[in-house]
């Protein structure tokens, strides 16, 4: 019978706790826009520009594989065929 004298007082701090922090996020924009980050996943739109040119010179690529191929050194982008290829195995 004693713990309730511990058990009630962190369970009434703990829901304190989750209320705060519910009202912080509604506050900051975290519920704003949910649909958003869910339908991102559905739809590639960067894997276009990502593919690597046949002409590697920097003048024939596109600025977005530009940055891309600066960003990871010398390394290329694979195509959407060779992905497709590695994931059959």
């Amino acid at each position: 019978m004693e713990i309730l004298f511990l058990l009630v007082p962190v369970a009434l701090i703990l829901i304190g706790l989750a209320i705060k922090l519910l009202f912080w996020a509604v506050k900051n924009g975290q519920y704003d826009d949910l649909n958003t980050e869910g339908s991102r996943i559905l739809f590639d739109d960067d894997a276009e520009s990502l593919r690597p040119t046949t002409d590697s010179r920097p003048e024939a690529m596109s600025e977005k594989q530009a940055e891309t191929r600066s960003e990871a050194g010398s390394e290329t982008v694979p195509a959407a065929a060779e992905l497709t290829d590695r994931e059959k195995r």
